[in-house]
């Protein structure tokens, strides 16, 4: 983990609060950026736990003006800007530029199956287009494809390429990525699996980008100060908090209704309210007791 890279550190995948009217709630964001900025954490907005497959362009719209209107001298503000329509894309990308956005997230479009050509050259006329540094985001739970490395270490060398956020769930894989790039000073590599972060950190990858961050941040925080102060036994005690916490939300559920539960926890610490926007929707209220008196029995045992 080499902190010298301004894109670099913990990057929290922002949830999207909304109103009951499913407008954004301003209030809300203000509330959840400072928790990040308290514990020194990046906001990443408009990702897979922000709902952005669903959000209306006025709510993404308002969320990067909010966002930017938000953000501390000094620090890094990342957007997602995924979508099936190549132009969309780009436009937004524009827009993310003119409101304080320093790096875009994108995956590749997820209707039509791509080749491995397909995605090549889809990724290259973003990067050529796109006015602000471009990560390459992997997650075929959402998009049903993975983008092979080989493909990812060609772009790696493109000037507005800049790093690589990879949710794909193979050990095999996380090895091979840091092998490539753990020693490159051009091109990142960030984990969004959470289960593996303190390995991955250890292991030379230049940051985390979990989910479970939207309700405790300092977890990552502390992980990632204790690997750079090489206190192994302490990172390893983080990653045991942070898999509690993780499955707290995310075990036995699909992905949609993970995101309801953590939003449901951190309406619970009055951070947000629990509304998703539709498709996704709230689970039984029995669900919610259960959610937070497992919270509170993890709470009391987290030193």
């Amino acid at each position: 983990m080499r902190k010298n890279k301004k894109f670099s550190g913990v990057i929290v995948p922002a949830v999207t609060p909304l109103t009951g009217s499913l407008h954004l709630d301003e209030e809300a964001v203000a509330r959840l950026f400072a928790l990040f900025y308290q514990h020194a954490v990046s906001p990443f907005i408009l990702g897979t736990t922000g709902e952005a497959a669903s959000l209306p362009a006025s709510v993404k719209g308002a969320y990067v003006k909010a966002a930017g209107a938000l953000k501390k001298p000094g620090t890094v503000l990342y957007a997602g800007i995924s979508s099936n329509v190549l132009k969309e894309s780009v436009e937004f990308a524009y827009y993310c530029a003119d409101h304080g956005v320093d790096a875009l997230a994108v995956t590749v479009p997820s209707y039509y199956t791509l080749t491995t050509e397909q995605m090549q050259k889809y990724f290259l006329l973003l990067a050529d287009a796109v006015p602000l540094p471009l990560i390459i985001y992997n997650i075929p739970a959402t998009t049903h494809m993975s983008v092979p490395l080989e493909l990812i270490d060609k772009l790696s060398y493109h000037p507005n390429i800049i790093a690589t956020k990879d949710s794909e769930r193979s050990e095999e894989r996380l090895a091979q990525s840091l092998a490539l790039w753990k020693d490159r000073e051009d091109f990142g590599h960030f984990l969004g699996w959470a289960a593996k972060s303190a390995e991955a950190l250890a292991g030379g990858s230049d940051g985390l980008i979990p989910s479970t961050g939207n309700l405790v941040q300092w977890i990552y925080a502390d992980m990632l100060n204790a690997i750079e102060a090489g206190d192994f036994e302490k990172a390893s005690h983080m990653q045991q908090l942070s898999d509690a916490y993780g499955n707290l939300y995310q075990a036995g559920k699909t992905l949609g209704e993970s995101l309801w539960a953590l939003k449901a926890l951190m309406q619970y610490n009055r951070i947000c309210g629990d509304t998703v926007m539709p498709p996704l929707q709230a689970m039984p209220d029995e669900e919610r007791k259960k959610l937070i008196t497992t919270y509170e029995e993890i709470k009391r045992t987290a030193k």
